[in-house]
Formats: structure tokens, C-alpha cells, sequence
């Protein structure tokens, strides 16, 4: 089927940075029609560079990664008649998604609750804030390394005798998007049944704490603190990255006894399969040291792609430890369509596949501006509306 699962779908995308903009171009990329807004000056992620994807340094690759298939158009929402236009947009939507700080929309007049749940009944509103809108920190304002050090993420990241150390991607704002991206399904199926929309509220502090199984899980059984343990799996052995004599660093997943049993034959060793010490997974974790001390010299051994074949070939999970370069240019990634291009765009693809809704093809994110014209002209703008709100400043 074309045209995507979401065919006929609006959405009003009032979000800037990471969280929002992820979500809803995960919308798009499932054929929604989303027309996103910007400030007159533009997104302040298209400033996030280098590197740039145009001479004029106006667009950032990180902005070209989140705001792909979107319409787009400028209004400057400090000005009332802007504001208007905006309710004007909400009247056709089926989704609205925003992360101002909490406050801000209402502020503006614009809030869900004070104002646009009653105007709007049908509407599905997404909110995404650092803290929430209540309670201790409510109102606060999010970014994602510092949820990732409020929420425990860090605690538990890096080497065992080193700092604690921020993952190498945003994921708290990444997670967040998803949870949106859900949320929005989640509401548009309710109201599906109940004719109502409702708000969507996805906060990053509660993204953060969703991510933190299985030492959230540990510490609510027994009460431990979990630790950093470096690459390596905290309950399961051997689970983590090893050093090898070409080729880089392999990891290796020995998650089950049968996984160790080969493991060990495929390294020469299979008499450590029956050692006492390593017999059971409790039995390796509790013998870790001894267990590395005796599989380190093998792996420095070997070549890491040679070894992770041999070890595929009978079962064990293992891959060797790819850059980003490596890992975009993987056949398997390729294969999958996890790379897109359009043009001269060229992006991460799109990692929910449906059977018979096949996601869109790529569009380069537009310009700032792009379609403001012609998306007002859809809601009834006149020449004249137009060239009136251009007077006041209500487009920049």
C-alpha cells in the first residue's frame, strides 16, 4: 500500500531541537502530512555544525537528520497575529507536538489544557518537557546529558575505576522521541474509539528512568547500588568487549552455557567449559577475574573478523566493534535500507518496516520558510492576509 500507515494524517509540529522533531518525522516518514514551524530565526539546531550541508552554512547535519518529508514555514510566535495563525493551523490538525519549556505555551494562550482541549475536542497534543509541568523540578528545563546524570545513566556508564560518562548519543532525548512517536499512535487509536483526543505528556526524566533495566531492576530487588562495569554485561559472563591481536576489538554475547561451551571450543580451550569456576553463569560472574585472566590471552590471539565468523558459524552472537563509518557502510545495514538518499540527501532509514505500508520515499528537509505561502493559502490566506501578516511581523 502507498502512501505510508499515516496517509491523511496532519500534524503541527511546533518542536525544535531533538525529541519533537525525531517524533515527528517519524510521523512523516509513515506518509503524515506535518508542517513544521519555525522562529524567523530558524531552529537552533541548523546552527549545530560543522559539519554543514550547504555552502551557505544554513543547515546543520544534525538538523538534516530530524526533519526530513516535513512542509515548512515561519512564524514568530512572540507576536499575536502569529499566535492567531496558529490556532488557525491547530483547527486542521489532527496532532500537535511541541517541547517548549513547560509554561511556555500557555503563556501565549496556547495551552492544552486552559484553552485548546475544549476549542479542539479532537485533538491529539504532545508535550514534551524535561521535568513535567508539576512537581519538585516541574517547569524545569531539559537537556539530555543532564538527565542522563540526573536519571542514573551515567552512574552506571564507563570503566569501573573512572568517571561516570555521558553515552555517545542523545539518547534520553532519542528515547523520549520514540515514547512520543508512540504516544501519538496510543491517543489517535483511542480516539479512534472514544472521539476524543487527549494529551500525550512525555517528559525526558521519565525516558531516562524507562532506559535503566536491569540495574533499576536489581536495585528494587536488593537494594544494591549498581556500578560501572565498563563494556561488560553487569549479571552475565562473558558479555563485553575483548582485545584482539588484528583487526580492532571484538564483543561477544556467551549469554547462555551452550554460548560458553562454544566460545571456549572455538578459542581451543573447551576444558573451561567444565571447569567448576565457570559451569553456570552464577559461577562465571562470581569467578569474572579468573575467567578473563584465562580467555584475554586467546582472543589477543586472533583476528577479530576471523573470529567473529568462526563464532557466528556455531552460534555465539559476536561482531567486531565497527566505527560509525563501518557500521553505516555494513552489508546487512544496507540491505535492511537503513541508509536513504534524495539527491544530494543522504540520511538514517526508516528502522519500523510494515508488511504491506511501506514507508515514503526520502525528502530533504526544506529550506526555512519554504512552504509558508502555500500552506497558508490552504487555510483560506489571502495575497493581502499574507502580505498583512508580513507587516506585522507575525512571519519574520
Amino acid at each position: 500500500m502507498s502512501g505510508g500507515a499515516l496517509r491523511g494524517l496532519k500534524v503541527l509540529d511546533l518542536s525544535r531541537v531533538l525529541a519533537g522533531p525525531l517524533c515527528t518525522q517519524m510521523l512523516a516518514d509513515h506518509g503524515a502530512e506535518v508542517v513544521k514551524v519555525e522562529p524567523p530565526a530558524g531552529d537552533e539546531t541548523r546552527r549545530w555544525g560543522p559539519p554543514f550541508v550547504d555552502e551557505e552554512q544554513t543547515t546543520s547535519a544534525y538538523y538534516q537528520g530530524l526533519n526530513r518529508n516535513k512542509a515548512n514555514i515561519v512564524l514568530d510566535l512572540k507576536v499575536e497575529r502569529a499566535r492567531e495563525v496558529v490556532l488557525d493551523l491547530i483547527a486542521g490538525a489532527d496532532v500537535v507536538v511541541e517541547n517548549f519549556k513547560a509554561g511556555t505555551m500557555d503563556r501565549w494562550g496556547l495551552g492544552y489544557e486552559s484553552r485548546l482541549a475544549a476549542r479542539f475536542p479532537r485533538l491529539v497534543y504532545c508535550r514534551i518537557t524535561g521535568y513535567g509541568v508539576d512537581g519538585p523540578l516541574g517547569g524545569e528545563p531539559g537537556y539530555d546529558a543532564v538527565l542522563q546524570a540526573h536519571g542514573g545513566l551515567m552512574s552506571v556508564n564507563g570503566e569501573p575505576d573512572g568517571d561516570p560518562l555521558r553515552v555517545g548519543v542523545p539518547i534520553v532525548d532519542i528515547t523520549a522521541a520514540h515514547q512520543a512517536f508512540a504516544g501519538v499512535l496510543l491517543a489517535l487509536t483511542e480516539r479512534a474509539v472514544s472521539g476524543r483526543g487527549q494529551l500525550v505528556d512525555i517528559t525526558l526524566v521519565d525516558a531516562v528512568v524507562s532506559l535503566m533495566h536491569p540495574h533499576s531492576a536489581a536495585h528494587l530487588a536488593s537494594g544494591a547500588v549498581p556500578v560501572r562495569t565498563g563494556a561488560a554485561h553487569p549479571t552475565v559472563a562473558p558479555y563485553q568487549v575483548f582485545h584482539t591481536a588484528r583487526g580492532g576489538s571484538l564483543f561477544v554475547a556467551a549469554a547462555s552455557d551452550a554460548h560458553f561451551a562454544a566460545l571456549t571450543d572455538v578459542l581451543g580451550r573447551p576444558d573451561l567449559a567444565g571447569d567448576a569456576r565457570f559451569l553456570r553463569n552464577r559461577d562465571r560472574v562470581g569467578h569474572r577475574a579468573e575467567l578473563l585472566a584465562l580467555l584475554e590471552p586467546l582472543f589477543r590471539a586472533r583476528d577479530a573478523g576471523e573470529l567473529a565468523e568462526a563464532l557466528r558459524a556455531r552460534g555465539v552472537p559476536a561482531s567486531p566493534v565497527n566505527d560509525v563509518a563501518a557500521a553505516l557502510a555494513a552489508p546487512q545495514v544496507r540491505h535492511r535500507g537503513m541508509v536513504v538518499s534524495d539527491g544530494d540527501y543522504r540520511g538514517i532509514g526508516v528502522p519500523i518496516k510494515l508488511g504491506r505500508s511501506a514507508s515514503v520515499p526520502p525528502r530533504a528537509p526544506a529550506a526555512r520558510g519554504t512552504d509558508t505561502e502555500r500552506v497558508l493559502a490552504a487555510h483560506g490566506y489571502r495575497a493581502e492576509d499574507l502580505a498583512a501578516l508580513r507587516e506585522c511581523g507575525a512571519l519574520g
